[in-house]
């Protein structure tokens, strides 16, 4: 069975992982709680292009992204500063990138990095506070 992950359980072991009352219903009764489980990491075949997500409350002086639909997991985001430079943006537990001294806004180049190495650039990405928007590419299958 594949589901999606999305963030990280900050409160549970290491290796865990919480799933959507939906998905933890597919392996055991909900009233459980919690059930050993094995699982592994996959990189799925997706349709589309990655998607910019930005978080609800996300504006020019505190920038919050999250990359949606990505083949790959994502190693690291950047953004292109007013000065020309790629600056990383450090990711949070929820699984957002946050730029907590805000990137300005907009609209942003973005340089996004999956674990094998494999870049994506979009310029030309608008703000929109609780939106999405798709980026130019989809990562290649891995090696």
């Amino acid at each position: 069975m594949l589901v999606r992950i999305v963030d990280r359980c900050p409160e549970c072991p290491e290796g865990d992982v919480d799933l959507s009352q939906e998905a933890f219903a597919l392996i055991a009764e909900p009233r459980l709680g919690r059930v050993p489980i094995s699982w592994q990491q996959v990189c799925p075949p997706l349709d589309g292009p990655i998607v910019y997500h930005f978080k609800d409350g996300s504006n020019q002086w505190w920038t919050a992204v999250q990359i949606r639909n990505h083949r790959n997991p994502i190693a690291r985001i950047e953004y292109l500063t007013g000065s020309g430079n790629f600056r990383e943006v450090p990711r949070t537990e929820y699984n957002y990138f946050v730029e907590a001294s805000g990137m300005g806004p907009g609209p942003y180049t973005f340089r996004v990095t999956d674990v094998f190495g494999n870049t994506i650039v979009d310029s030309g990405i608008p703000h929109i506070e609780n939106g999405s928007i798709n980026g130019s590419a989809q990562f290649p299958p891995p090696p």
